[in-house]
């Protein structure tokens, strides 16, 4: 399957869950594989090890410009920029770089249906590939979230359809992935860190219909002016969804989502079909548009109604999305750690009509947080800022609402418990990265919980 790799210097940069994937695959394919990696060998624990363990070279500490030079191939982790010295040295040598999902499409067969956009990604993913599993099919769901696409390849399991969440940064490196389905939910300010504007950021969440042709399909956000712009580009059948009515929706085809309600008009319901949301755990409008997203795929996947259905009525949120934290003298206390941007955070806003004691923070990511001022003004009678962002989010939000500033977690929960009367809700939506104090924001959010759990 993969001979043309043997013998061949091979380096993968970042040995994180993606990076030992990516290892496993080199070397079972006969290549001569280097790890580099930026962290010390203390911080790296257990992928040292099982590097080791297949005869794979570690290089840590810092990335060396001579072993990118020498390599026949170099292929990156999605968190590793195109930008990275090394890097772009060897790529002006003329050295092939490539991604681990570009990597891993050249060998599947199987019909994929991706998912990219600014926010609810995962949680339109987990639903996709639960109504397709409600409706009987085989199905991989992995990319960005679970399992790396390329140890689908390496394990050969047997799936009928490929589930993918995609982020900008594996969209930056591929070339062939063509989806029979795609999925863009949304466009707002992220990662500004990274691209030098909103217009490349863009373009990099663009490149999901590249490839796509007229027998394939395209389910687009048509209330978010620029998505529903970018897929002007597409070949596919664009499927429109939007909150409305049918004379709302810009396409022949698409869904209207209701407060209570999705009704498609898609061929594959035979024109029309309403499904009923009421019992399902879908908090704020923006939950409706991902379960809208993710019915409209599926049913072009080859889903049921009915195994959409059973997959709303089992679903109950994921960890670290708007997830119950804990209870405390009337107080609800509600963990957002996910919710790493701007339009994350206004979300989360939106979804409580009772008075919210805000805890944000974290590393900036270069977006413009004044835009939360009018939300903040409206929802929130405290805010709690903390981490390297803090004196940003002062600058920016202090004059809308009163402001304390944390020194870690502990003296947030602690500041925000103290503000927060009966009927509250303390919400931890950081509106940041995790990386200043946590290895992810899934390790954030079990912090937030933990310090919860402390107060009582």
């Amino acid at each position: 399957m993969a001979s043309e790799f043997a013998h061949k210097r091979v380096v993968v940069i970042g040995c994180g869950k993606t990076g030992v994937a990516l290892a496993r695959f080199f070397s079972a394919a006969g290549a001569r594989v280097t790890v580099s990696e930026r962290r010390p060998p203390a911080a790296i624990g257990l992928p040292a090890a099982e590097l080791r363990s297949l005869g794979v070279a570690l290089e840590s500490g810092g990335h060396l410009t001579g072993t990118f030079e020498s390599a026949d191939l170099i292929a990156v982790s999605p968190g590793v920029p195109l930008s990275l010295g090394p890097l772009a040295a060897a790529r002006e040598k003329g050295i092939p770089v490539i991604g681990e999902i570009e990597l891993a499409a050249r060998f599947i067969r199987q019909p994929v249906l991706a998912v990219t956009g600014t926010n609810g990604k995962t949680t339109t993913v987990t639903l996709l590939g639960d109504m397709l599993k409600a409706s009987g099919r085989r199905v991989f769901v992995g990319g960005n979230i679970g399992r790396p696409l390329i140890d689908f390849v390496v394990q050969g399991d047997a799936a009928d359809l490929l589930v993918l969440e995609l982020s900008s940064f594996q969209l930056d490196t591929l070339e062939s992935l063509r989806p029979h389905v795609s999925v863009l939910l949304n466009i707002s300010e992220d990662h500004l860190d990274r691209y030098r504007d909103m217009a490349a950021y863009a373009a990099s969440k663009a490149r999901i219909f590249r490839n796509q042709q007229p027998g394939d399909s395209a389910v687009v956000n048509a209330g978010d002016r620029r998505s529903w712009q970018l897929s002007e580009s597409t070949a596919a059948r664009r499927l429109a969804f939007m909150h409305g009515t049918r004379q709302d929706l810009p396409t022949d085809e698409g869904a209207v989502i209701g407060k209570t309600d999705l009704t498609f008009y898609m061929r594959e319901v035979g024109g029309r079909a309403r499904l009923e949301l009421s019992g399902t755990h879908l908090p704020g409008a923006h939950s409706r548009e991902n379960a809208c997203a993710a019915a409209m795929a599926a049913l072009a996947g080859g889903a049921t109604l009915d195994g959409i259905r059973r997959a709303l009525a089992g679903f109950r949120g994921l960890a670290h999305r708007l997830a119950p934290a804990g209870r405390l003298g009337g107080v609800e206390f509600v963990n957002d750690s996910k919710a790493t941007n701007v339009d994350a955070v206004a979300k989360a806003l939106q979804s409580f009509e009772r008075p919210i004691v805000l805890i944000m923070g974290g590393r900036s990511k270069e977006t413009d947080f004044s835009m939360l001022k009018p939300l903040v003004r409206g929802h929130v009678k405290q805010l709690v800022v903390m981490g390297e962002a803090r004196q940003q989010l002062m600058d920016c939000l202090s004059a809308a609402v009163p402001t304390a500033v944390a020194e870690d977690m502990a003296d947030a929960v602690r500041l925000a418990r103290r503000a927060a009367r009966r009927g509250d809700v303390v919400l931890l939506a950081p509106g940041c990265a995790s990386f200043d104090r946590y290895s992810d924001y899934r390790q954030r959010g079990e912090d937030f919980i933990k310090q919860v759990a402390a107060l009582k």
